[in-house]
């Protein structure tokens, strides 16, 4: 694996992560086929697609967790195909999980006192009191006002409704100074009476994060999304605005179906 990332030419300047021919086999299984794919500087941008598609494959190489068979990934010019995990997120591609990743014994102060701390250099300080580090006290009251959580801050993970758990997975994702945050389904197993205070933040995201949202709530799609990116087999099937995804006849006969008309 290399070290560090190597530059490339460079891209296209709306560009922050592209993907070049993209292919994943396992034996004679190809979950990821051939997919170029392209994120935009500050992207709303969904990825959709029936079960089976491949979303999830395509997360795990944009992360590093599986290796490509064939194809190219660069961030920001720079080519971070062979990229350990770990150095993709030094470089900027954080990502949530469809099943939250939380320690369930510490609270949200604490957990994003964890990640704030690591991201400025002071993970081994990180239980100290915070008031010893200003800059992670401020951010701390930052991520929890704007993500919803200061009335629930000193609560245990384990004992916060299911929504405020999704909340905290994504306020430590921003904690960690992406350039692209994936969202892997944010919503899933929220309770529908939950789900408008995640659409709210969602929507609220700073700017200059590009956001790949892998979801199947359409509701949550077609109200946050600007571009939207349809897969099916592996393969990069459809691709277009929201008003196209929801009107392309093709998309309706394999995904969407008439009701999203």
């Amino acid at each position: 694996m290399s070290a560090a990332a190597t530059p490339e030419k460079p891209m296209v300047d709306d560009t922050v992560l592209l993907t070049h021919g993209l292919v994943k086999r396992f034996g004679g299984i190809v979950p990821t086929n051939d997919v170029s794919l392209r994120v935009a500087r500050g992207a709303r941008h969904a990825l959709i697609g029936p079960n089976g598609a491949g979303k999830t494959t395509l997360v795990n190489l944009l992360t590093g967790v599986l290796e490509p068979t064939a194809g190219r990934i660069v961030l920001d010019g720079c080519d971070i195909t062979d990229l350990a995990p770990f150095r993709r997120v030094r470089q900027g591609i954080v990502r949530t999980f469809q099943i939250n990743q939380l320690f369930n014994t510490l609270t949200p102060l604490k957990s994003l006192a964890l990640t704030a701390s690591a991201q400025q250099g002071g993970s081994a300080q990180w239980w100290r009191p915070l008031g010893a580090r200003s800059a992670v006290a401020q951010e701390c009251a930052r991520l929890l006002y704007e993500f919803k959580l200061d009335d629930v801050m000193d609560q245990p993970v384990a004992l916060l409704p299911y929504g405020k758990r999704r909340l905290l997975e994504i306020a430590m994702a921003i904690a960690c100074k992406p350039r692209v945050l994936l969202l892997d389904e944010p919503v899933a197993g929220v309770p529908e009476g939950e789900r408008q205070e995640i659409f709210e933040t969602l929507k609220a995201l700073p700017a200059d994060v590009s956001v790949l949202l892998i979801e199947h709530d359409m509701d949550l799609v077609f109200d946050f999304a600007r571009t939207v990116s349809v897969l099916v087999n592996g393969a990069l099937f459809a691709e277009g605005s929201v008003a196209d995804i929801s009107c392309d006849p093709r998309v309706k006969a394999v995904y969407l179906g008439e009701g999203h008309g």
